[in-house]
């Protein structure tokens, strides 16, 4: 399989104001738990170490929290360690307990096309050529091979099952009414099989990820200290919510994916522009490469003038660029002002006017009705031809961000945005589109 780095990688770098990569990381708030600190410090600020991250391909596309370990693996990668990225062929088939209730299995099939898209979106944010290039590996390679005979002998001879029930991600469904399979309750021992075998096939000694995961991370770490007599580390970043509580990532219980398909890039953007004043800055500090001292400007322009949101404009602009690139971001930019009259609508183009249009509401008429009162109406802008006639009667009428002040005007075809979208707005921010039936 092909794959290739995003191009904002090679322009990517670690702050140098910081003694070393793990004061970095603890600067910018990624550091929850991990195991021996002063050791892993150590280890960090010494010669390169090789260490991975596992995604389970549980949907098309990896998202924002993903994001997290993707940034934290390549701030590792700038500071000269070697990145295994692991895609969870294997586990992706069994997948990890959830709180609440039993994992819908998906087919092979399906979990094996799954694989390639994520190990596609991997690559992208870590660098994949030069002088210290990430490994990928499919961890069904390793487990397919073996019979049950082999992994009970092997590897659960390791485990003890009062030190299992302890975890908490399965402590929780063994007290609730649902319980626990025993397909989700092996998951850690999947997990801890990982670490064993990128440590002795790579002499992998750091593993990364949510610290949620902490039981299936820390799995890895007893298996091999047991099997091998080795101590190795594991860090766990911080699950990130929002200053109000809520679950960060979520948009209408919707997670925000790095697909395009599945999260425009217009969404994206909009996402991080609306992130809170009291959010903004740890935002800056995981998902972008800014200095500490950039940051700290940014933060003072928050304090002093939140008006202008700084700060959000610089986040939304550069994590749409590190997902999407440079271009789609500077598109995307266009298309906000276009919408309210500060661009030229009628320049861009039809895949980045859908993407900023996705969320409005919208209608459809026939090339008959683009009278202004229907396309009000049809958009449901207004709810009547009289409501549609009184709004272009009070001036709040618009076509493509021009008044039209003449309730008995037709829209002419040559308005057509890529010959069948007109945007319609009521007032200074009410918009919608109108399709055209051709």
């Amino acid at each position: 399989m092909q794959v290739e780095s995003s191009p904002s990688v090679k322009a990517q770098h670690n702050d140098t104001s910081f003694a070393n990569v793990w004061q970095e990381l603890k600067w910018r708030g990624l550091i929850h738990v991990s195991t021996d600190e002063a050791e892993l410090e150590k280890a960090l600020t010494g010669e390169p170490l090789t260490y991975y991250c596992g995604f389970d391909p549980t949907a098309p596309s990896l998202h924002l929290g993903n994001l997290v370990q993707l940034l934290t693996m390549r701030r590792l990668q700038l500071a000269g360690h070697h990145p295994i990225g692991l895609v969870g062929g294997s586990t992706g088939l069994v997948g990890d307990p959830r709180p609440t209730a039993e994992r819908t299995l998906n087919t092979k099939e399906q979990v094996a096309e799954w694989v390639g898209y994520l190990q596609g979106q991997v690559s992208r944010f870590l660098s994949v050529d030069g002088d210290n290039p990430m490994q990928m590996v499919n961890n069904l390679d390793w487990t397919a091979p073996m019979t049950a005979i082999d992994f009970l002998r092997e590897v659960g001879k390791y485990y003890r099952v009062g030190t299992m029930i302890k975890k908490d991600a399965v402590s929780a469904r063994l007290n609730s009414d649902a319980g626990i399979s025993y397909t989700e309750f092996s998951y850690q021992i999947l997990q801890g099989l990982d670490y064993l075998e990128l440590f002795r096939s790579y002499g992998c000694t750091l593993q990364t990820g949510g610290s949620d995961q902490w039981g299936n991370l820390t799995s890895g770490v007893d298996l091999i200290h047991r099997a091998e007599g080795k101590s190795v580390h594991a860090i766990g970043t911080p699950l990130i919510t929002n200053s109000d509580g809520t679950k960060f990532g979520k948009s209408e219980g919707n997670a925000v994916w790095l697909d395009e398909k599945l999260t425009t890039p217009y969404a994206m953007y909009q996402f991080w522009l609306n992130t809170a004043d009291a959010d903004v800055v740890d935002r800056l500090k995981v998902f972008t490469f800014l200095s500490q001292e950039q940051i700290e400007e940014l933060e003072t322009a928050v304090a002093e003038r939140p008006h202008k949101r700084e700060a959000q404009r610089t986040l939304a602009y550069d994590v749409t660029s590190l997902v999407h690139g440079t271009d789609a971001a500077d598109k995307v930019i266009a298309a906000s002002a276009a919408l309210f009259g500060q661009g030229e609508l009628h320049e861009l183009d039809e895949a980045t006017l859908k993407s900023a249009t996705a969320e409005l509401p919208s209608g459809t008429v026939s090339r008959d009705g683009m009278g202004i009162v229907e396309l009000l109406v049809a958009s449901g802008l207004a709810q009547s031809n009289s409501a549609a006639r009184r709004t272009v009667a009070e001036g709040g009428a618009y076509i493509n961000n021009v008044k039209v002040t003449d309730a008995d005007a037709v829209i002419d075809f040559t308005e057509l945005l890529h010959g069948r979208y007109l945007l319609v707005r009521r007032g200074k921010r009410n918009l919608a589109t109108v399709e055209v039936a051709r």
